[in-house]
């Protein structure tokens, strides 16, 4: 009876899944006419994918509200300006759904086969966009707020001896430096899980670039927004530097981070809806010798 496809319903349920209990039962009365009585909020969110005939329907109605879309579409590694009416929400979202190109869950691996298969033919920016919505989907899930079961995070994901740079500019400029998977990896989970923050990549051609170097180094370096809630705090600008690890599959993990965090006050004037990154290619390329 649904008209929605696979993806669809799969993006649908992450939407459901940050409603009220309240709103949902609501709107499964909306969506049958009131013709189903339903007990619980299972019971609700599969009614109302049941009976939607078309997922632009189910995005237009009132309960789906515009910051729902919005959080959804930060999670799945979509950047959006953070004034973005609902309709355009709406339309970008449909968009990626039609693309259909489930994005695997651990695109390192993906990345790295395919690129051992056609010889010359890698791309870093391909790997570059693969990993940034990986990772900052990964990093999101940590965020409670968002309602969504939290993924693999941890050293894994992280060469041994990684360092991470973190700048920020909130007032005053602090620097910090980490050493080490365990330490790297824990000072990431608490900027999403402890300060509820949401990074929201900009992965245009202006927001991200990548480069390799001869000795197997790829670098990264992606331009965003960071969020708390619906309110958008300022930008970061993040840059890393990845190696193969032929123990785990040849999959691509992180040898260190550099990264840049903007508060507001600190931006004056500077476009925050999809901000581009200030490093050049040859300050880039210092980075990989």
């Amino acid at each position: 009876m649904s008209g929605l496809s696979e993806t669809e319903r799969a993006g649908f349920t992450k939407i459901l899944s940050l409603m009220t209990k309240c709103d949902l039962l609501s709107l499964s009365d909306t969506v049958t006419n009131k013709m189903i009585v339903v007990e619980n909020i299972t019971e609700a969110k599969e009614t109302i994918l049941a009976f939607t005939k078309n997922a632009e329907e189910l995005l237009r109605r009132k309960k789906v509200q515009r910051d729902l879309i919005f959080k959804y579409l930060a999670t799945e590694g979509v950047a959006m300006p953070p004034n973005s009416e609902k309709h355009m929400l709406i339309k970008r979202t449909l968009e990626l759904w039609s693309s259909v190109k489930v994005v695997d869950e651990n695109p390192q691996g993906e990345a790295a086969s395919s690129d051992v298969n056609c010889g010359m033919g890698f791309d870093p920016l391909v790997l570059g966009q693969q990993f940034c919505q990986w990772f900052f989907q990964l990093l999101n899930s940590q965020n409670l707020s968002l309602g969504q079961q939290p993924q693999d995070w941890g050293p894994q994901h992280f060469w041994p001896d990684v360092k991470l740079r973190l700048l920020s500019k909130a007032g005053s400029e602090q620097m910090e430096e980490f050493l080490g998977a365990d330490l790297v990896s824990r000072r990431f989970l608490a900027l999403t899980r402890d300060e509820r923050l949401l990074f929201s990549p900009n992965l245009d051609p202006h927001g991200l670039k990548a480069l390799t170097s001869p000795h197997g180094l790829v670098l990264v370096a992606v331009a965003g927004t960071i969020h708390r809630d619906s309110v958008c705090l300022g930008i970061f600008e993040q840059i890393f530097g990845l190696i193969r690890s032929p123990l785990d599959n040849n999959s691509w993990k992180i040898k260190f981070v550099n990264l840049k965090i903007r508060g507001q006050d600190a931006l004056s004037g500077t476009d925050v809806a999809a901000p581009a990154l200030t490093y050049n290619s040859s300050e880039l390329q210092l980075l990989c010798s």
